[in-house]
């Protein structure tokens, strides 16, 4: 991807080729993506696979990378999952995801029904799944644009692991990065798994 690219210019080339893709190309890269996640618990800082983590996830919309089930997989693999809830110009708040309990929501998306919580819940969690449209290897992430993470990001504690959900393709050399921009430690993608990124 040409590095003199503005975020603007590389947004649109990947929501456009994202679109041209094929539902059969996403449901076997949703089943990759599921097969992955146990690797999710090697983020933990007990080391343990075994100990129950909090995990940040979100409901995918359109070509986004991911599924429901991932959700209700990170539950069996004993994780409390929370799941964002949007406040426009705020930082998210958040809510425990329960299967089959999920609500419209503004934007166009899903999200837990009530109670919520407030944006620091995002602390209690060792892992947060950040939905993106592409990211690099130094851990510049590139979102939609509307600000939701750059604004809820540096209220997660420092060693939590930060994993952008991206295809294969959208794992990329260099990225244009901005002074707001909060760096991923991971990619998590259907074809490699969880990989640190910026070492």
């Amino acid at each position: 991807m040409p590095q003199k690219q503005s975020k603007r210019e590389v947004r649109a080339a990947v929501i456009d080729r994202r679109r041209g893709m094929s539902i059969s190309r996403r449901q076997g890269d949703t089943q990759a993506l599921l097969m992955h996640l146990p690797q999710i618990a090697q983020t933990n800082a007990a080391g343990d696979p075994a100990t129950a983590i909090t995990v940040c996830a979100y409901v995918p919309i359109g070509t986004e990378p991911g599924s429901p089930q991932m959700l209700d997989r990170l539950v069996e693999l004993g994780f409390r999952v929370l799941l964002p809830v949007t406040h426009a110009d705020e930082p998210l708040g958040w809510g425990d995801y329960r299967a089959n309990t999920l609500v419209d929501a503004e934007f166009g998306l899903r999200e837990p029904a009530r109670p919520h919580l407030p944006p620091a819940t995002i602390a209690l969690a060792q892992a947060i799944l950040v939905p993106a449209l592409a990211v690099d290897r130094r851990g510049v992430r590139l979102g939609r644009g509307a600000g939701f993470y750059d604004r809820s990001l540096p209220l997660a504690a420092p060693d939590a692991a930060r994993i952008a959900v991206v295809y294969d393709e959208d794992l990329v050399d260099q990225l244009p990065t901005e002074a707001h921009d909060v760096p991923m430690t991971h990619a998590f993608t259907p074809g490699l798994g969880l990989i640190e990124l910026g070492s």
